[in-house]
């Protein structure tokens, strides 16, 4: 097999900027983080160029047709995905491969990148175990987390957090002041709040349910007035966590700081586990591509790898299961979830 890379996800395909991938050049990168090839969040039908929204799906086929490609193979999370589908509905030979901090992807047990963001969070909330006792004070933790919870249950899990705080479980920021008043009582001088960047309170979240369904029910003003009003609540999480950090020290009378961990849960040199993952995945890949089994993606089901059709995973999100036996194993412990 020749395997041909292009540069900067579909932004690559797109323009026809290609390296190729041999044996030299991919000497090494298994210890080393990120992608020698570069990524976009740009997608092939939604692509701005000199101000303007161009879709680049055609341009993307003739480059695939120009290199007498067998296999387009696409490393991600859920954006990805889709647009992996999109291109196979284009008439592409495509395979997919789960790339994703937060876990979150349908059909599969585990993603590329997940077990190294969750050792870096949980060092992150031991370090801060300090610095809370030390001072007496309350420190929230934000990891990363949009939609899916993984993240923020597992590293406050495995980190020893009082509150844990995910988007499957809307809190009552009373209850989080509550459960660590209770603590104060106890005797016990701080608390660890981790808190995923897309958890919410019970009433942000009834509000968003209500812009969802007008968004999904509408009319096209409705729609669009709603689709507006997502963007700018997503795109204000960090402000909301330093609403609930400023609330949680009126609230329990405690000094509350924040951390944001940020891209910090991005980085770095991967975990044992993620380059297993990815070795297994990789070697995989060739073997699907070899038995041209196309429009798939790669999951992991049951300590096995399963090809899974695109169109059973894309545009879908694996969210944390709120009977799921981690919480209740935390809840165990003395988590509190701020429900």
């Amino acid at each position: 097999m020749r395997v041909t890379g292009f540069l900067n996800g579909f932004w690559g395909l797109a323009q026809d900027r290609t390296l190729e991938l041999d044996s030299t050049l991919l000497s090494g990168i298994l210890t080393d983080g990120g992608t020698i090839l570069g990524t976009s969040r740009d997608k092939p039908h939604r692509m701005p160029i000199g101000g303007k929204t161009c879709d680049m799906t055609d341009a993307i086929v003739d480059t695939f047709r120009r290199h007498h490609l067998d296999a387009l193979v696409c490393i991600g999370g859920g954006g990805t995905l889709k647009n992996a589908l999109r291109l196979k509905q284009a008439g592409l030979n495509m395979v997919a491969l789960p790339k994703t901090i937060d876990n979150d992807i349908a059909m599969t047990d585990s993603t590329v990148g997940f077990d190294t963001a969750l050792g870096i969070a949980t060092e992150a909330i031991d370090r801060l175990h300090s610095t809370a006792s030390n001072h007496s004070r309350v420190i929230v933790v934000e990891v990363m987390g949009h939609r899916a919870g993984w993240l923020g249950l597992e590293a406050g899990t495995a980190g020893g957090a009082d509150v844990i705080l995910i988007p499957e479980i809307p809190y009552d920021v009373d209850q989080v002041a509550e459960a660590i008043r209770e603590r104060a009582r106890l005797g016990k001088r701080f608390s660890i709040v981790v808190v995923a960047e897309g958890a919410m309170s019970q009433l942000d979240a009834n509000n968003v349910e209500k812009l969802v369904r007008k968004k999904n029910t509408g009319s096209k003003k409705d729609r669009e007035t709603a689709s507006t009003a997502l963007r700018q609540f997503h795109a204000g999480h960090v402000s909301h966590t330093i609403e609930l950090t400023r609330r949680l020290e009126k609230l329990t009378g405690q000094e509350s700081r924040l951390t944001i961990l940020g891209h910090l849960q991005r980085g770095g040199t991967p975990s044992a586990a993620d380059r297993v993952l990815a070795t297994w995945l990789g070697t995989t890949c060739a073997q699907v591509i070899k038995e041209r089994k196309f429009g798939v993606m790669l999951a992991v089901q049951a300590s096995k790898i399963r090809p899974v059709p695109l169109e059973e995973t894309a545009g879908k999100k694996k969210l944390v299961p709120l009977d799921h036996p981690l919480i209740e194993a935390a809840r165990w412990v003395g988590v509190r979830f701020g429900d």
